[in-house]
């Protein structure tokens, strides 16, 4: 190689190199767009409502929020997939969007490994499996039971196929072994409802509202569907503890660049997350809601990276082995 060309290219290198450690330097000097890809008045909408005041705190900039819902998510991921990767917008993901996704639609909206920059996981919320109040059971055995026996009138519902609240429950039926109507929703409140007024059977909640309503005896809790019992609603055994095994069923959240985006950057936004999550008002706050905080050795972007391939795996093969499609 000619030794004017090798300077040249050394040259450019250096020049680029340098480019981003001022990117990083600068970053951010203007407003960053968080994107939830859900409607206002979620779970969801309100702990990144939360995230986006106290990283706009740390950062030293503005950090809006902007609600862009539909298709259980996929249409804000995707507008975040398809943005300029220069830090200033960002998606707060989870379960539904980054793995179950990927199986879920036969046109996938975006490829989850291949169009994002994991900054870092935040927060888990495990399902909480709901009976009506007047189910004539009072345990998970007793449940499975009784349901394998009346099957075929009974019925659970959800926020929509292939939500946080539908694959959850699909899990459970399908390593228990019923088959029982799934009655779609428009979002998890209405089914809620109806689960209250005992047209329905069941249902696999949100941690934050299921444990509320269990509590106040408006539902059964029949089982939180974690590896252990949660602070917030303690005498509710785990699924394993009534001897089901397998069907741990927790929805994660994290934080997500554009593909390309400057690794400076993104590890910039990653010690600001590291920094919210350490200060003790803030987590209290987010555990408040029912999310349980991950700890520090599993906030990286190379975990977020790792656990995305597992999960997609692990959701694949149950969406194919049931066939649950979305027509989109």
């Amino acid at each position: 190689m000619p030794m004017k060309f090798r300077r040249s290219i050394l040259g450019l290198a250096t020049t680029l190199t340098m480019a981003s450690a001022v990117t990083a330097q600068e970053y951010p000097s203007r407003a960053i767009t968080l994107v939830v890809p859900f409607a206002s008045g979620g779970g969801i909408d309100a702990s990144a409502r939360l995230q986006a005041q106290v990283l706009g705190e740390i950062l030293g900039q503005l950090v809006v929020v902007e609600n862009v819902g539909g298709a259980a998510g996929t249409i804000g991921s995707a507008k975040v997939a398809n943005a300029r990767p220069d830090g200033y917008m960002m998606l707060i993901g989870n379960s539904g969007t980054h793995a179950y996704s990927q199986t879920l639609y036969k046109k996938q909206p975006f490829d989850s490994v291949k169009d994002f920059e994991p900054i870092g996981l935040v927060t888990e919320s495990p399902r909480i499996l709901l009976g009506r109040k007047d189910l004539p059971v009072k345990d998970l055995k007793e449940f499975v039971v009784y349901a394998k026996a009346n099957q075929a009138k009974m019925q659970y519902g959800s926020a929509g196929v292939g939500s946080g609240t539908h694959l959850p429950c699909a899990l459970f039926n399908s390593v228990v072994g019923l088959k029982i109507e799934h009655i779609p929703y428009r979002g998890a409140g209405a089914v809620l409802q109806d689960l209250l007024a005992g047209r329905i059977d069941y249902m696999c909640d949100t941690i934050q509202t299921g444990a509320a309503r269990a509590k106040s005896g408006q539902v059964k809790g029949l089982a939180v569907m974690a590896p252990k019992r949660l602070s917030i609603i303690p005498d509710v055994p785990t699924t394993g503890e009534q001897g089901i095994a397998g069907v741990e069923a927790t929805v994660w959240n994290g934080f997500f660049f554009p593909k390309g985006t400057p690794k400076p950057i993104v590890m910039k936004m990653h010690a600001a997350l590291q920094t919210m999550l350490a200060r003790p008002d803030t987590a209290g706050k987010m555990e408040s809601f029912g999310l349980d905080i991950v700890p520090p050795e599993q906030r990286s972007p190379e975990y977020l990276t790792k656990l995305l391939g597992e999960e997609i795996e692990r959701w694949g093969k149950l969406i194919r082995s049931t066939g649950i499609t979305v027509e989109e």
